[in-house]
């Protein structure tokens, strides 16, 4: 097949959820098939990303875009303008009229046998060319995001405004996604409220993978009273995560466990997390590093105490495929087929979390029946291959339809 890849970043590094997923199949993928990946980069970007894209398509076309910055005094202006927009923030940052010609002028250059627009935000720049399937890959329900973040918000002003763009997204996704031949979660729960929520037909799962031969256990020796949370620190529902675990869980852990401490991993870490780190010898921030392997393998726990999120966690699987017991929200493993106590650990009141972290790090050998329990069902069933086939072979569906069709 011949797909174009429609995002708005380059892959590299790959260093959080989304660009992990779309890079381990992409990789499965272009092995097969003919990938022409579009996407907006930023002016600044690093030679290199631009070099490693061949690892996942065939063929790049790069479109310039200037990126603001969060928290700039450009941000909040935007931000204020868009109280009067229909179009979510999230969304309209990534207006692009130079990535729309480009994509324009690709499908009447060439002939693909599918688009794919990965997450909703290159969307906004695409209109449907009705000779051509296409498919939303929905890593989240973006929606929903929006809607916990404004569940969990007690600030009146921050929670107005998650409120307005809560109503701004789920009108935009909804009618976004009935836009697409084919929309493709990453969870039978995602793809259920899709198709109850946006009255879809069209909608499937993916399932969830990980590379279970770079995340194995590494054969350090752990820290007993060591914990440790991987992923993107700009991505407000890790941001809010660890501020909850700071704030709520740690103290009651400490009581019994004063030696206890907490290392965050991942980039761009907020100056709110950078605050906590400085007021809290327990919590060390380390912002980017190269390899997160060395910092699960050395940790007691593994632990995911998110309560704002959508889709599925990656970091999940990596934990379990380094063998470590982990402790999750019903939030931070939503859309996983895991089990509660068979799987890993699972607790959403601050003493329940508290419990079972103590649990973990307290007895030595459920630690490990659990962590290799893990290990082993993550190798068994969720290699990236099957992921990568199931996408394939939804994209290859709904070109045959459209080939009878136009046949018709």
């Amino acid at each position: 097949m011949r797909i174009l890849w429609l995002k708005t970043e380059l892959l590299h590094p790959v260093d959080k959820g989304g660009k992990i997923r779309t890079y381990q199949m992409l990789r499965h993928i272009n092995q097969l098939h003919d990938v022409t990946y579009l996407t907006l980069i930023k002016h600044d970007e690093p030679i290199d990303a631009l070099a490693q894209a061949g690892e996942y398509c065939r063929r790049l076309i790069p479109v310039k875009h200037a990126e603001i910055a969060k928290f700039s005094p450009q941000f909040y202006r935007d931000l204020a303008f868009n109280l009067g927009s229909s179009m979510p923030y999230a969304i309209q940052k990534y207006r692009s009229a130079a990535m729309q010609e480009a994509i324009e002028h690709e499908l009447c250059s060439r002939q693909y046998d599918a688009v794919v627009c990965d997450f909703l935000t290159p969307s906004i720049n695409f209109k449907s060319d009705a000779a051509t399937p296409t498919v939303l890959f929905q890593h989240n329900v973006e929606s929903s995001i929006w809607k916990r973040h404004y569940e969990i918000q007690q600030h009146p002003l921050k929670r107005a405004l998650f409120y307005n763009q809560w109503q701004k997204m789920l009108r935009y996704e909804r009618e976004t996604c009935r836009q697409f031949n084919a929309v493709v979660a990453v969870s039978a729960t995602d793809r259920d409220q899709m198709r109850d929520e946006f009255g879809l037909r069209n909608v499937y799962d993916v399932p969830t993978g990980v590379d279970t031969d770079y995340f194995r256990p590494l054969g350090g020796q752990p820290q007993p009273a060591e914990l440790v949370f991987t992923g993107s620190m700009d991505w407000l529902p890790n941001e809010d995560a660890i501020a909850f675990f700071a704030e709520r869980i740690l103290p009651i852990i400490a009581l019994s466990r004063p030696l206890v401490k907490l290392t965050v991993v991942g980039r761009n870490p907020s100056a709110r997390l950078r605050e906590l780190a400085a007021a809290d010898a327990r919590i060390t921030v380390t912002g980017r590093v190269d390899d997160v392997r060395p910092y699960i393998d050395r940790a007691a726990a593994y632990v995911v105490p998110l309560r704002i999120g959508g889709g599925t966690r990656l970091k999940i699987y990596e934990a379990m495929a380094m063998a470590k017991p982990v402790i999750s929200t019903t939030i931070g493993a939503e859309g996983l087929p895991l089990r509660d106590g068979k799987d890993l650990l699972i607790a959403d009141e601050p003493e329940a979390f508290a419990r079972a972290v103590l649990r973990a790090v307290d007895d030595q050998t459920f630690a490990d029946q659990l962590g290799e329990k893990a290990r082993a069902l993550v190798c068994e069933r969720f290699g990236w291959e099957h992921a990568a086939d199931s996408f394939i072979d939804i994209c290859g569906s709904i070109s045959k339809k459209a080939s009878k069709r136009q046949a018709a």
